[in-house]
């Protein structure tokens, strides 16, 4: 077996098996008190973790995790409890986006030396240039989880199968009925490109390699983005791969990836599956694949693991500063993005 595939192989096998990690010594900090925050937490407890503390901002949020989890919590907001808190082995920030970088700058002072920030770190990457500044020997990464999806690395092991991906095409269609308008700060619905469809734009790209040529389009507008509502676009891959990809906010649609060989299709829709179309054929069948908790929102537990087992992160690959700063640029190109004008 050729090593590299030997490698890709190994990925997805120590992804399905994140559960048999020993972490019961491990100590881990949660700063945010919303929706994956608690994801983190669920995590974290399917994993055996048995020293959390959380930070919240208000009494409420710290009434709900009380309800659902055994963990030391704290009220008041990162700035009051940060400092108070010791050094722990991971600290993970699920704060509001306008948030992440002052909690993980405030971390880096107070000693901490593991960092897990939220996807997408900041909406603008002159931001993430200033925190990648000041890191001195700290490992901060970035929580794209649906990089570290199981199935994800079972369709790279796939494609490296079949000699590799020779085309990719995605579609970041947005269900904008489903916005939450209203709850988040208004850049985040300028930029929603940054905020939300990066999800699926570097899973693509992960596959495929960054762009080494690329053309973008944006037709129309909303009232809430007005850099467009259609995006269309194509290149090719630092790997030589051609791709396209559309967009149509205002019509019907999802999220897909879907990757080519010389003898197969394969498609990730919804993101979480994997189903493959055979040459010669049409129709879509669901391929099996493993997962270590069928329970917790998929690439968490798996983050977890990495951020604390510095092998499984050398092997899997975590997304660092420098490798952010690349995606909130590619997003600016695809989305017409003028963000030096809004930081």
């Amino acid at each position: 077996m050729p090593n590299n595939l030997k490698k890709i192989n190994e990925k997805y096998d120590k992804l399905k098996k994140v559960h048999s990690y020993s972490l019961d010594d491990k100590s881990v900090l949660i700063i945010g008190g919303g929706y994956m925050g608690k994801e983190y937490a669920h995590a974290l407890e399917q994993l055996g973790v048995n020293d959390v503390t959380i930070i919240t901002k208000s009494p409420k949020q710290a009434s709900d995790f009380s309800d659902k989890f055994h963990y030391t919590i704290l009220d008041g907001g990162f700035e009051k409890q940060l400092p108070t808190v010791g050094k722990k082995d991971l600290v993970i920030i699920a704060t509001p986006t306008e948030f992440l970088i002052p909690a993980t700058k405030l971390a880096i002072k107070t000693g901490q030396t593991r960092i897990l920030l939220e996807k997408p770190g900041s909406l603008f990457h002159q931001e993430l240039f200033s925190l990648n500044e000041i890191i001195d020997k700290q490992k901060v990464r970035i929580a794209y989880n649906r990089l570290l999806y199981p199935n994800f690395h079972k369709i790279k092991q796939l494609a490296k199968n079949e000699g590799g991906i020779t085309s990719c095409k995605f579609d970041f269609t947005e269900w904008i009925h489903k916005i939450p308008f209203g709850v988040y700060q208004e850049n985040e619905y300028t930029l929603w490109g940054i905020s939300n469809s990066l999800h699926v734009i570097t899973m693509a790209l992960e596959l495929i390699g960054m762009p080494k040529e690329i053309t973008s389009f944006q037709f129309g507008k909303l009232a809430w983005h007005t850099s467009g509502s259609i995006f269309v676009g194509a290149g090719t891959s630092e790997e030589n791969i051609p791709f396209s990809y559309h967009a149509n906010w205002e019509s019907s649609g999802r999220w897909m990836v879907e990757i080519m060989t010389k003898e197969n299709s394969y498609r990730l829709m919804p993101l979480e599956k994997i189903f493959v179309c055979k040459k010669g054929t049409v129709e879509w069948k669901p391929v099996d694949f493993q997962v270590a908790f069928q329970e917790s929102k998929f690439g968490i537990a798996e983050e977890v693991v990495a951020m604390l087992d510095d092998e499984l992160e050398d092997e899997i690959g975590m997304v660092t500063l420098e490798k952010a700063i690349e995606y909130n640029k590619i997003a600016e190109k695809i989305f017409g993005y003028d963000t030096k004008s809004m930081n």
